[in-house]
Order: C-alpha cells, then structure tokens, then sequence
C-alpha cells in the first residue's frame, strides 16, 4: 500500500512539476526549435541565453520586476497591519453581529474581479489615479479577507489569561498587544504576508485594467505583452517567466516551514 500511495504522490508531483521544467526548458531554444522538430525535445539542440538577453535588455522586465516589488512589498506591509488590528478585535471583543461581520468578509473575497474592476476603474478615472501605485489599494479586495481570516483564527488561540495577567501586571493595553499578543501570533502574521505577497506578485487583471501606461505594468502585464501582432514570442515568454517565478520560489524555499507552522498552528486547539 506504501508503495501505491508514493508512486501516486510521484505520478502527482510530477504532473505539478512538469510544466515549470517545460517552461525552463523552453527558455534556452531558439524560434525554430520551439516551433519546428525541436519542440518536443528535453534538451534544446543549440541552447541559447539570447530569450534572456532579449527581455532583460530589449523588452525592459526587470522594470516589471521593479514595479511588481514595490506594489507587493507596499501592499503586504499595509494588509497585514490593516488585517491584523481587524482580526484582533474580532478576536476579543464581543459585540452582536461578529458572525455575521465575518461572514461578509469571506463573501467579498468571493466576488469575481470582473464586477470589481469596473467600478474601481471609473473611481479611479475620476479621482486622477490611473497609470499610478494607486493600483496598491484595490489590492485589499484580493488580499484583507484572506488575511482577517487567517488572523483570526490565530488571535483565537492564544489564551485570553496570558492577556489578563499582564493587565494585573500594570502593562498597558498597547504594551500587552506589542509585547504579548503580537509575539505569540508571529507564525500566523509571518504566513499572511508572505500569501498576500505572492497574491499581489500574481495579480493581473486589476493593473491590465486601471494602468495602460508600459512604466507601471507589473510582471503578469509585462509577460502577456511579448507578442507581436501575428505571434506570441514563447521564448521571450518562457525566458521571462523564469525570471519572475525565482523571487516567489526563494520565498517559499526558504520560508517553507514558517508557512507550514503559520498555517497550522491555529488549527489544533490546545
């Protein structure tokens, strides 16, 4: 039975895998292996940087890169102090109606971007902000639910006692959230940044909508602008999505066991 359930967790992963390795392979050929016989080959005839040269130099990606940072390093650092206040009052206070305060906030983060968009673009329009980092604040309909949520279930299992006896103790509200509370729900706030960075690295649709000016593209936009009237140019595409994928996978390589602790340490109850 081991062996069934890993060659089906092989056969899985694999299947996971595959299409970055096809992508990473087709970085390296040349037009025409990639639209001729070569196309189906593992390893390229005549491996090539020029794809990389090509949308470093020519195409202007690292600009992409560089927009793409300070969109999500400014978006995760404002969600997750928005979302973890929020997330902490839910938490303790007790008012009527906090069921349904969260249920509303699950519910918006269900709406499809479509219906969003529109509305976000003609306020935007008016208010003089297109072709900006504005974009950096309709970000929150993506991101601050899934971030309270998280949050929340995390305040929700730190002992409300720890609290009241630093209070008997003489600390003060603030100095119990900064030195208390917010230590303890560190795995948790550590695993909402980093979902929210990549959440914001990969959204698309909002920033192709609300900035047509080339300077504020973001990686997504940047990538599904390599193309040509007739064609898609999939070396340069192949080239620039390596490039953009190594900055979320070092995240995730790197923080792979904080993300694994943050998202499950406020699922057992103690």
């Amino acid at each position: 039975m081991k062996w069934i359930v890993g060659f089906l967790i092989a056969i899985y992963l694999f299947a996971m895998f595959f299409p970055f390795l096809w992508i990473l392979i087709t970085s390296f050929k040349t037009s025409g292996e990639i639209y001729g016989d070569g196309a189906f080959r593992f390893i390229p005839d005549n491996p090539t940087l020029q794809n990389f040269i090509t949308v470093i130099v020519d195409k202007g990606i690292l600009g992409a890169i560089k927009t793409s940072l300070i969109v999500s390093f400014t978006t995760t650092i404002y969600i997750v102090l928005v979302a973890t206040f929020a997330a902490y009052a839910i938490s303790r206070f007790d008012f009527k109606g906090k069921n349904v305060l969260l249920g509303i906030i699950l519910a918006v983060s269900m709406f499809p971007q479509m219906i969003v968009v529109g509305p976000v673009y003609n306020l935007f329009q008016d208010l003089g902000w297109t072709n900006s980092y504005a974009i950096i604040l309709p970000y929150s309909t993506i991101t601050l639910p899934m971030a309270v949520w998280i949050l929340v279930t995390h305040f929700n299992q730190i002992p409300l006692a720890l609290e009241e006896s630093a209070k008997m103790d003489g600390a003060t509200p603030v100095q119990t959230l900064f030195k208390i509370v917010f230590p303890l729900a560190a795995p948790g706030v550590f695993t909402t940044a980093i979902i929210v960075f990549i959440a914001a690295w990969n959204e698309f649709l909002l920033t192709i909508t609300i900035n047509s000016n080339k300077s504020y593209h973001t990686v997504p936009v940047a990538i599904s602008f390599l193309r040509t009237q007739f064609e898609i140019l999939w070396g340069e595409v192949a080239a620039a999505t390596t490039i953009v994928t190594i900055p979320t996978l070092l995240i995730v390589l790197f923080f792979q066991k904080q993300i694994v602790s943050g998202l499950t340490s406020g699922g057992v109850k103690e």
